[in-house]
């Protein structure tokens, strides 16, 4: 076999008008498409790219010297979104697919006349630091979902999951696939190997799929894409991908895994050496994960007896408001097709620069969080016994539909979980309408239950608008505690309507959301009820040319408004968050900010260590939030905010340094130090808060791990390891040994009356997986 040749010669520009380009997407330079060759384009102006058979197979191990690929038609053309939109990428990339009975293959030569940049080869590592090249694959046409592959020029390895048009990507999705990289004089290569069974498609029918790449050269900062995507958007916008031709039609297996763990343990409780003290208790578990194709399109995943112990802990956090902190999901099977559960704005997490992202509305408002299920209000786990989802499309529908059983224990009635989605596409997918269904039942008493139903819509207009809307009524049977008597069903309700506009200079996003007094979503986050809540976040994002000079590709003035009433209209909450933004070539970022805001007390309370009583308080406070290129040796950030809070005066510094000295090894070091100071002579109240955190990795191979975090936080004087580390033996099989220690630094006896010390917390766990595939 020939070796594919490596030097590519610069693409020729099209001599002819070119059909337009996707709604919503900037004119396509006219030398976009095939290397050296006119694009060609679909009848609705999309870039084609048309896979070949691999008769003679193909061995993934990024040489590119299989007979394939001499056959396979290369694009090329690539043309940058950052830092100048719609201009030919500065470095040529080259992209050719084939299959074969089970496999997709994609195979791409990246060249690059500089050292490359590689910081990262974890699994799911992250793209914005580094050298990566990214396909998306629209298996299903529709120009809504898609699975993400991408990987850097040592061949890690990160996938992840796309639904509603990249209102949600699930980097947690773990899909069986290969890829190999080579470093060569003028670059590097790269071939993939994507099994088909790892992919949901329409079984039996031969379908255009929709298919887009990405590079991301990262000395200059530059990312380019086959069918470009503009600068306010990422790969993840599937509408604006291009066209996958020549895939025939198949039947998909039914991709039956089965994944049965084993798991030891010797834990120690956090005590007090009062007799009795604690002591080191062993124990062992078993159970299974298994996931079935019940269809082309469906996937049945069942989880019997689950143990997340490999989850990462949480971050601790300094708390300067009156309500519960928010803290993310981080157990795989709920992660897993979060997105089809989700219900919501059209976010704006995945789209523009912005340095703080507060004030979105679900800040106040989860309809769904599935941390609610298996664990207590402080992150405890309450045990579960078994669990299924069913997620996919059947008749059109996007369908979606959890349940889990928990165990009884005493903070804990033996409770079942229900959350069933269903999802309707029209207009060529510009617009959803769906609806969904959660309950909680306690199995032990059949008045005892939640139910929450909503309806929901998304709606897409001229490509770049997005509005949506919905209503979520709450029904508490007569046995469960929180029912409240004579309430009304507006009382319990929720409502809520949004648009978002992302333009490349310009962006707008206005939400309006009520929630009833009486609200109550037993699987939702909220933090306030009987109220209404307007929301302003929009900005500026110009790009003079004549700051360049300086380093800087990008100003960004913005505000981000947030207004409360109660639902007679009278005030008592807001935040105006106003502030200017700077973003340089290496993408350092730095913003000064103005933050206005009030709230009220309705009752007194301690708030991060000051008394502060019942009343409505006026605040303000600036802050200057810096962080500089993440890709360098040594990089950072810094936050300092000076202002008041509640009665207090405030003075929190924020600080990390991050020591990158080669792709294996990372540590990052952060601390926040927050004083609060109330001036006043009659009830003078001085309090401190600091939390110091370590975060260190390192990666052995593309599969081999270790990760820790350790935190110390002042006011408790308590100090958490969680040290983990993991070996994917063979693919989605692992070995996970989690070490996790909890100690005090002061000695102060745990129990009142007594003069024994504390006694450290540890646990030492060992979880076996093995994947068998069938």
């Amino acid at each position: 076999m020939t070796a594919l040749a490596l030097p590519l010669a610069a693409p020729a520009r099209a001599q002819s008008a070119a059909p337009s380009a996707p709604q919503g997407s900037p004119a396509p330079d006219a030398g976009a498409g095939s290397g050296g060759a006119t694009a060609v384009r679909s009848s609705d102006g999309r870039l084609v790219l048309t896979a070949v058979e691999a008769s003679g197979g193909i061995r993934v191990d990024g040489a590119l010297d299989d007979e394939a690929w001499e056959h396979a038609t290369p694009v090329s053309g690539f043309l940058q979104s950052e830092p100048a939109e719609g201009q030919p990428a500065t470095q040529q990339t080259e992209v050719r697919i084939a299959y074969d009975q089970n496999n997709l293959y994609i195979a791409a030569f990246c060249r690059d006349d500089s050292p490359l940049v590689i910081t990262d080869i974890r699994k799911d590592f992250g793209t914005g630091d580094q050298d990566t090249f990214e396909v998306i694959i629209d298996t299903f046409g529709d120009h809504n979902n898609g699975f993400i592959f991408a990987t850097n020029p040592e061949g890690a390895r990160s996938d992840s999951q796309v639904t509603n048009e990249g209102r949600e990507v699930n980097t947690s999705w773990d899909a069986v696939w290969n890829v190999r990289t080579r470093k060569v004089d003028q670059g590097w290569t790269i071939e993939m190997g994507i099994p088909f069974r790892s992919l949901r498609f329409e079984g039996g029918v031969e379908k255009v799929w929709g298919i887009n790449f990405s590079r991301r050269l990262r000395r200059v900062n530059e990312v380019t894409y086959w069918s470009l995507v503009p600068r306010q958007f990422k790969i993840s916008r599937v509408s604006l991908a291009g066209d996958l031709e020549g895939i025939p039609a198949r039947m998909p297996s039914r991709n039956l895994r089965i994944k049965p763990y084993v798991l030891a343990s010797s834990v120690r409780p956090t005590g007090s050496r009062a007799v009795p003290a604690p002591a080191f208790a062993g124990d062992g578990d078993i159970g299974l994960d298994l996931k079935y194709g019940v269809s082309s399109s469906l996937t049945l995943d069942v989880m019997v007896n689950p143990d997340f112990a490999q989850a990462e802990a949480d971050q601790q956090q300094v708390n300067l408001t009156q309500f519960d902190l928010f803290y993310p999901e981080k157990r795989d099977f709920f992660l897993e097709n979060s997105g089809v559960f989700y219900v919501g704005d059209a976010s704006r997490a995945l789209v523009g620069n912005q340095v703080t992202t507060a004030a979105r509305a679900d800040t106040d408002l989860y309809y769904f969080h599935s941390r609610r299920i298996g664990l207590t209000d402080d992150g405890q786990p309450i045990p579960i016994l078994a669990g299924a989802r069913l997620t996919g499309q059947a008749g059109g529908l996007g369908i979606g539909v959890l349940s889990v059983q928990v165990k009884d224990t005493a903070s804990s009635p033996n409770n079942h979980y229900t959350v069933a989605r269903l999802r309707k596409g029209v207009l060529n997918n510009t617009a959803f309408f769906g609806g969904i269904l959660m309950q909680r039942q306690n199995t032990d008493a059949s008045g005892d239950y939640n139910r929450v139903v909503g309806i929901d819509t998304n709606i897409r207009l001229f490509g770049r608008v997005d509005t949506s809307a919905s209503y979520f009524n709450t029904l508490t049977g007569a046995g469960n505690p929180l029912r409240k008597a004579g309430s009304t069903r507006w009382d319990q309700s929720s409502l809520r309507a949004s648009y978002l506009f992302e333009g490349r200079k310009y962006y707008s996003n206005g939400t309006m959301v009520t929630i009833g007094k009486d609200f109550n979503d037993e699987l939702g986050y909220y933090r306030r009820l009987g109220i209404r809540k307007y929301i302003l976040d929009t900005g500026m994002r110009p790009r003079p040319k004549a700051l360049n000079k300086y380093g800087i590709r990008e100003l960004q003035p913005h505000l981000t408004w947030n207004y409360f009433t109660d639902m007679e209209g009278r005030y008592f909450a807001r935040n105006l968050h106003t502030a200017f933004s700077i973003y340089g070539n290496s993408g350092s970022s730095l913003e000064f900010s103005m933050n206005p805001g009030g709230d009220t007390l309705f009752a007194p309370q301690t708030i991060s260590g000051i008394r502060v009583p019942a009343g409505t308080f006026r605040t303000n406070n600036f802050r200057v939030n810096y962080s500089s290129d993440p890709s360098r040796l040594f990089s950072g950030g810094l936050t300092t905010t000076v202002g008041t809070n509640w009665i207090a005066d405030e003075q929190t510094i924020s600080a990390n340094l991050t020591l990158k000295p080669s792709y294996r090894f990372r540590t990052t070091l952060s601390a926040q130090r927050t004083r609060l100071t109330v001036d006043d002579p009659a009830a003078p109240q001085n309090a401190l808060r600091v939390i110091v955190t370590n975060r260190t990795n390192y990666s052995f191979t593309t599969n081999m791990f270790v990760d820790a975090l350790i935190q110390f936080e002042q006011a408790t004087h308590r100090v958490n390891s969680n040290i983990r580390f993991n070996f994917i033996h063979h693919p989605l099989s692992d070995l996970y040994i989690v070490y996790n220690d909890q100690r005090f630094t002061d000695g102060a006896p745990l129990l009142a009356g007594t003069d024994a010390p504390p006694v450290a917390g540890r646990g030492l766990i060992v979880k076996f997986t093995q994947m068998f595939s069938f």
